[in-house]
């Protein structure tokens, strides 16, 4: 049987992150998002122990906005991306920064060229 993922959304907090899960009683914290993912893991886990289910990390679609996301994933060179997707460089920057809130349609055309750089890279195969 085949488990729909698991919408888990992320917030900021004073003292690193929240999470929890969109549609199931289910919350965590931690001072960065790896420790928060572990963190909602085995509290997902506690939840569904009496189905005896193991949900994974693939059982997760991890929610962050983008000023989040770009702290997160510092390896992600937003000028480089705006360039990449036709994004004015200081728009995408405000949006890094928190300073604006992206529109539904700019949010999509940023994740579409994040996504797209992740496929890209996941192709990849280096000589050694």
């Amino acid at each position: 049987m085949i488990m729909k993922k698991i919408n888990i959304l992320v917030e900021r907090t004073k003292t690193g992150y929240s999470a929890f899960a969109e549609d199931l009683p289910v919350y965590s914290t931690g001072k960065d998002i790896v420790t928060l993912k572990k963190g909602i893991l085995e509290a997902l886990n506690l939840y569904f122990e009496d189905q005896q289910k193991t949900i994974t990390e693939s059982n997760l679609r991890i929610t962050l906005d983008l000023h989040q996301f770009f702290e997160f994933y510092k390896v992600i060179n937003a000028k480089a991306l705006s360039e990449r997707i036709g994004m004015n460089q200081s728009l995408l920057a405000q949006y890094v920064k928190g300073h604006k809130k992206p529109s539904s349609a700019q949010t999509e055309k940023i994740l579409k060229g994040i996504q797209q750089v992740g496929r890209e890279l996941a192709n990849i195969q280096v000589i050694h």
